[in-house]
């Protein structure tokens, strides 16, 4: 007897995982693994959020259920966010929604919005979880290539009349993960022009919205006009306040889908334990001092990594926004066997681009989370490598 469903025994293989049992039974043998692959900051969370996570574990009234859809402080917060950030009005009552992570917020937005069957255009190449949380609701990826020559910008045009027609929802990401591109204000007017047009939802994915560098500022979707009409934004703080592991993220917007999610999500979990919310809160009404400190090490670590990359005859465009550097792998290889060289030849962990759909095949993503010492020895082993070719 099979106890397994259908949906759970046809998913994918996650390449991420199979990387993982690599490391270790490298690691067993004595190999000193560095490990770029999985983007998950490596730096502290801010003193300041720790502390208030601290005071607030003391508050017996904080061990209690929370509300389902999030402890008016941190949708309080979520609102004031985005009135200082983007001069987006929210309302945080009926367009705020507590997450317990983005990642989560994904799967079950997938849940609550589409039937079986019904299409998602998913970006390609794009984060995993959107393609996979579509087979999960027993819905319909269809591709929505990224134009490198142009940005890695949404391409509309590649959309046929019959699957527009019939797509349900849309997902975006900028900045984009895994190919580090940026996104301005027109490309989330274009996009909206195109779902409105076609009766789509738009959901943004914005876990990046503030690791970004120079002067570049990421723009919210939800800044063009009339956009709460077909349009919910997912954001994190995970990457922003190195918070990975306290999952914690909000979804903004519609306010029709944010209660179907919240409908959906009350019959599933009873949100996140509330001095994490109220820690979190604390985070996103700060002035985000933390933020840019934590932004000005990643970018010179991207500015480390990018100028040896370059040096040694790889093609990569240095970012002004998340973690990562998309890179070129050197010709006659695929991303999956020169991966699999960099970590059986110099111990280093990458991520092959196919693991982000079909067009990410000849490039890697690279995350930069390892302090500058351990970069040094990557450049090293890149060297060395780069010689027996």
């Amino acid at each position: 007897m099979v106890f397994i469903s259908e949906k759970v025994q046809n998913l994918p293989p996650y390449l991420f995982s199979q990387f993982q049992q690599r490391k270790k039974q490298l690691e067993n043998n004595g190999v000193d693994v560095i490990d770029l692959g999985i983007g998950s900051p490596d730096l502290p969370t801010p003193a300041f959020i720790c502390e208030e996570l601290q005071e607030q574990v003391k508050c017996p009234e904080n061990h209690r259920y929370s509300p389902y859809s999030g402890c008016d402080e941190f949708k309080q917060a979520v609102a004031s966010y985005y009135d200082r950030r983007y001069a987006v009005t929210l309302d945080p009552n009926t367009e705020v929604l507590a997450l317990i992570g983005s990642k989560e917020g994904i799967a079950n937005l997938i849940q609550a919005v589409i039937n079986p069957m019904d299409k998602v255009l998913v970006p390609d190449p794009g984060y995993p979880a959107y393609r996979k949380g579509v087979h999960l609701a027993g819905g319909v990826s269809v591709t929505l290539p990224l134009d490198a020559k142009k940005g890695y910008a949404p391409m509309f045009q590649h959309i046929s009349k019959d699957d527009a027609e019939e797509a349900k929802m849309m997902f975006l990401n900028y900045p984009n993960n895994p190919t580090a591109a940026h996104a301005e204000w027109r490309t989330f007017l274009d996009a909206v022009s195109f779902c409105r047009k076609y009766n789509i939802l738009l959901a943004h994915d914005a876990a990046y919205d503030l690791v970004t560098f120079g002067k570049y500022r990421a723009p919210s979707a939800l800044q063009v006009p009339g956009a709460k009409e077909n349009v919910v934004e997912l954001g994190s703080l995970s990457k922003s306040f190195n918070m990975t592991g306290w999952r914690i993220g909000y979804v903004v917007g519609n306010k029709e889908v944010i209660h179907a999610l919240a409908t959906l999500k009350g019959n599933i979990d009873t949100c996140q334990f509330m001095p994490i919310q109220k820690a979190a809160a604390k985070a996103l009404t700060s002035d985000l001092t933390a933020v840019e400190k934590n932004n000005s090490v990643y970018e010179q670590r991207i500015e480390k990594l990018y100028l040896a990359l370059t040096e040694l005859g790889f093609h990569t465009e240095k970012p002004r926004g998340t973690l990562y550097l998309w890179v070129e792998v050197p010709k006659g290889e695929s991303s999956l066997s020169f991966a699999n060289r960099l970590l059986e030849e110099a111990g280093i962990i990458v991520t092959p681009g196919t693991a982000f759909g079909d067009n990410g095949e000849g490039f890697i993503r690279i995350s930069l989370s390892v302090h500058a010492e351990r970069l040094d020895e990557v450049i090293r082993r890149l060297k060395a490598l780069n010689k027996r070719r």
